[in-house]
């Protein structure tokens, strides 16, 4: 099988976003829940596009 020459996958794609500190005393029950759910989704977003290209890259390619 012939390998394909694959561009590197930029980094800020394998970069996670931060969820928000949490300073104590501060009311956090209100928008902490919704924080965390609203990051979790494109973060396992971004999990998933890194995963197929490195089983891209590991199956069919190499990195420049």
């Amino acid at each position: 099988m012939a390998r394909v020459a694959l561009p590197r996958l930029l980094d800020d794609l394998r970069r996670r976003e931060a969820q928000a500190l949490v300073v104590e005393g501060e009311l956090s029950s209100r928008f902490l829940p919704r924080e965390r759910q609203a990051l979790h989704r494109p973060n396992a977003r971004q999990g998933r596009i890194v995963q197929f290209y490195d089983d891209l890259t590991t199956r069919y390619g190499t990195n420049r």
